[in-house]
């Protein structure tokens, strides 16, 4: 288990992180989100050891993070991190050395995972000569192919195409059901919601809203009505006690209301109207994002 335990951290005088507090257990995926600017770097680089804590503390299977834990991390950064002047191999031996690993185990793990990645010709390629997706798949191996107990992916489907996202998706799902805790960052709400079932929204380093995503949907009060008629009013809907918007999506109105209890009040405003479609839907976790840390933003 990776245990995060009131952690603070400041950079002279400004507060980047301020009493975070989460966990991750084996082979689950966790979510970690924020605006950029909210200290999730700061909260990554005090995970792998890279920036001592001034409060709190942050442990690993029971052992606090320091060099000699690392090998156990994997870390795939927003940025590139390539060496673009050398080739697959030269950069799969340089991060596999670091991570510890024997030159056979790095011949064998990334041969493995260049075949999985469709990319098994490649050993030799210079990282420059490749496209931006094959090399995010490139920047992936390197993070994983020591097999750590411990992965950190920071916007991971980054340059990747729909194909590429799947096989990313279906390698990050099989490596949690083999027991490794990930952590997952993303701006794309639905990847979010596809892999993780708990999360912790920070902004200005600190948590605003932390826990299961579905008891997370549950209890925000706003909720969505997608409703499909004939003879239905919008601006008379938008006018009803409770609607927040009211909006066209193809042949049905979404109507925002402002929580559950407004759900009567919007089927009896449009009862004796020819109704084909009335649902009530939990808000996704992107509007829910916006509602928490949004205002700042002018959202």
């Amino acid at each position: 288990m990776l245990k995060v335990e009131n952690v603070t951290k400041y950079y002279g005088d400004f507060l980047a992180v301020d009493d975070l507090s989460f966990e991750v257990e084996k082979g689950e995926i966790f979510g970690l989100l924020g605006v950029n600017g909210a200290g999730k770097t700061t909260t990554f680089r005090m995970i792998m050891g890279l920036l001592d804590l001034n409060e709190g503390k942050i442990s690993l299977n029971g052992e606090k993070i320091d060099y000699s834990m690392t090998d156990k991390i994997g870390f795939l950064t927003e940025e590139r991190s390539l060496l673009t002047k050398l080739t697959v191999k030269e950069q799969c031996e340089y991060y596999g050395k670091l991570k510890g690993m024997t030159q056979k185990e790095i011949e064998e793990n990334a041969g493995f995972l260049l075949k999985k990645f469709g990319v098994p010709d490649y050993w030799d390629r210079k990282i420059k000569e490749l496209s931006k997706g094959n090399q995010q798949k490139i920047q992936f191996i390197t993070a994983i192919m020591h097999k750590p107990d411990l992965l950190i992916l920071d916007e991971p489907f980054s340059g990747l195409d729909p194909l590429n996202v799947e096989i990313f998706k279906t390698e990050i799902k099989e490596m949690a059901a083999n027991g490794c805790m990930i952590i997952f960052s993303s701006h794309r709400m639905e990847h979010v919601e596809l892999f993780c079932k708990k999360i912790v929204i920070i902004q200005d380093g600190k948590s605003v809203l932390a826990g299961e995503i579905s008891k997370i949907k549950e209890d925000f009060r706003k909720k969505n009505i997608f409703v499909k008629g004939e003879g239905i009013d919008k601006k008379e809907l938008e006018k009803t006690e409770g609607v927040l918007s009211v909006s066209e999506i193809g042949d049905e109105l979404e109507v925002k209301i402002q929580d559950i209890e407004h759900v009567d009040v919007v089927f009896n405003k449009i009862k004796d109207k020819k109704i084909f479609k009335f649902v009530v839907e939990q808000p996704s976790l992107n509007e829910i994002f916006v509602a928490k840390v949004g205002e700042k933003f002018g959202e």
